[in-house]
């Protein structure tokens, strides 16, 4: 592995082997998404917390700001929204000169596994992994199920998982299922992150499933609509980063998120 590449995932991946990413991407499929409408007063209480961004040129360019010293993965797929007939149908929104130009530590594309659009997101993937290389850049692959969020099954992510990290991708990005997680991660010969999918019930739901998966190999959390559409974000941000980098129970995590929001209602 260059250099270029190894700095960059440190960037990333913190020197415990764990990260915590915060996306920010929703918008260039779902539009101002429920406590994303604007993003930079969002993620200003929260980046204290989390390890890097995931995010669009667009909302980087004008809601962060550029004094931030959070690593960027930039999101570099698209081109389809929840009003289209198939979100799998993504393309490469951004050059190469782009991402060497806003300083990105690394990328983000979608892969869709099993959709009619699979020869195309791969290769799309394996186009952004080709050019990627080339600079230095690590590439991380996102295995989408669009509006199929059945397919969130071991078998299916455990497939999806390997194509990316055969194709080329540094880091994969992909979901936890509560049967088999293990299988997922022991079958992808790269790091796998956690995406945090539709929001939860409840805060305990979030905490249980993200100990789950770090037990069972994740390296760590790619968690969004989880932590900035909770009641108690800043809770949520640190109860997470506590299992993630201190290796808290589930038990621990919970009693500091009930410490943290009660500290905040009673300075209310």
């Amino acid at each position: 592995m260059d250099w270029g590449i190894k700095n960059r995932l440190s960037q990333l991946i913190q020197e415990d082997g764990h990260c915590f990413f915060l996306p920010i991407d929703h918008g260039y499929f779902q539009g101002p998404t429920r406590c994303l409408e604007e993003p930079g007063k969002t993620i200003k209480p929260l980046l204290k917390f989390v390890d890097a961004l995931f995010v669009t040129r667009g909302v980087l360019r004008s809601c962060v700001d550029a004094g931030c010293s959070k690593p960027i993965i930039l999101r570099i797929s698209g081109g389809t929204s929840m009003t289209g007939n198939d979100l799998a149908n993504e393309g490469i929104t951004t050059s190469i000169e782009e991402i060497i130009r806003l300083n990105a530590a690394a990328v983000g594309v979608s892969v869709f596994v099993g959709s009619d659009y699979e020869h195309q997101t791969l290769l799309n993937l394996a186009k952004v992994v080709n050019e990627c290389e080339d600079c230095g850049i690590p590439v991380m692959a996102v295995t989408a199920v669009g509006k199929e969020i059945e397919k969130r099954e071991a078998r299916y992510l455990a497939l999806s998982c390997r194509i990316a990290a055969e194709l080329g991708a540094r880091v994969v990005k992909t979901y936890w299922c509560e049967k088999d997680f293990d299988k997922v991660v022991k079958g992808c010969p790269v790091p796998v992150v956690m995406a945090g999918g539709p929001k939860c019930k409840s805060e305990l739901e979030v905490l249980e499933f993200v100990y789950d998966g770090i037990e069972k190999g994740a390296i760590g959390i790619n968690l969004g609509r989880n932590v900035w559409q909770d009641a108690n974000p800043v809770a949520m941000a640190q109860a997470l980063r506590a299992i993630v980098h201190e290796k808290a129970t589930v038990k621990k995590a919970h009693e500091l998120f009930n410490n943290v929001k009660n500290k905040k209602a009673a300075c209310a």
